[in-house]
């Protein structure tokens, strides 16, 4: 948004006494200097209309000329500036929006006709710009979406020979037909390590070089088990209120390892530990029987269990 500084250094000091008769003489013979096809000089005496006069109509005329003569920055300050009043300027608003469009601005083109909507909700050019205006919005999304998606394809069938793994890590890798880094999303940490040979020195490696690329290891099975845990979490409201599956791990006062191991897990409220299993606590590195009995006597206390394999 420009400052008030700026625009008043385009239109003239607003230290200028308002004169509004003028202000319209200025704006009169503006609009003729238009009609004989001097936009130039129309330009000149509408700035000096809008410093002696307070007039949305001078504001917007002089905007509209700057912005066809190709002054596309001063215009856009000075719709801005209309659509600040206290009733924005219908033709202002409407005007921005096609500049923020073709400037590629999606989401400041809609707030403009959105705005003119909420008070206008039949304004024929206003839904008809917003039709364009949306339909832009899906044409940049979609483009954008194809090309993060040929970049992430790209990057999943980077084959692991091209990283400096060790011998060993590379070997494993190699029995266990893991070719891709998509291949590496696609299992976990667990099944790395029960591989004869494989140790925590390969493990930290590999993690480490995923980290580098913004990926981890079991990302690419993260889908199928929300979509599981969605479908858990909506039969544990039979067993407890909202209000107690909304409530923060924090209240269960666990001990610092068992803390660690749920946060090693992303695990945040009671509801989302319900929806876990032994399996996948005890998975994870040094959680062992004392933290899971410790879990299974705090979740008691709420009417709760972790889930059981079907």
């Amino acid at each position: 948004m420009v400052s008030q500084d700026v625009l008043d250094t385009m239109i003239g000091s607003r230290a200028v006494a308002i004169d509004p008769q003028a202000a319209q003489a200025h704006y009169q013979t503006a609009m003729q200097a238009e009609a004989d096809g001097d936009r130039d000089e129309a330009v000149v005496l509408l700035r000096k209309a809008v410093q002696v006069g307070d007039n949305a109509e001078y504001e917007f005329k002089l905007a509209y000329f700057l912005d066809l003569l190709g002054e596309e920055d001063d215009a856009v300050a000075m719709y801005e500036q209309l659509c600040l009043r206290d009733q924005p300027y219908v033709n202002a608003l409407l005007n921005l929006a096609v500049v923020y469009e073709d400037r590629g601005e999606i989401a400041q083109a809609e707030k403009c006709l959105r705005q003119i909507l909420e008070t206008s909700p039949n304004h024929p050019r206003a839904l008809r710009y917003m039709k364009d205006v949306q339909a832009s919005k899906d044409m940049y999304y979609d483009e954008e979406h194809a090309r993060d998606l040929a970049k992430r394809n790209a990057l999943l069938d980077t084959p692991v020979t091209d990283f400096e793994l060790s011998v060993r890590a590379r070997n494993c890798l190699k029995k266990m037909q893991i070719r891709t880094l998509g291949d590496l999303l696609k299992i976990t940490e667990a099944e790395l390590l029960s591989y004869k040979n494989f140790g925590e020195t390969s493990l930290v490696e590999i993690k480490t070089m995923l980290a580098s690329k913004g990926i981890r290891l079991g990302q690419g099975l993260e889908g199928q088990f929300s979509r599981l845990r969605k479908e858990i979490y909506e039969q544990l409201r039979g067993k407890a209120s909202e209000a107690v599956l909304g409530k923060p791990i924090s209240v269960l006062d666990l001990s610092v390892r068992a803390r660690k191991a749920l946060q090693f897990l992303g695990i945040q409220t009671i509801g989302d530990l319900a929806t876990r299993t032994e399996a996948e606590l005890m998975g994870v590195k040094n959680f062992g029987q004392t933290s899971l009995t410790e879990i299974d006597e705090k979740l008691i206390n709420f009417g709760l269990g972790l889930r059981s394999l079907e």
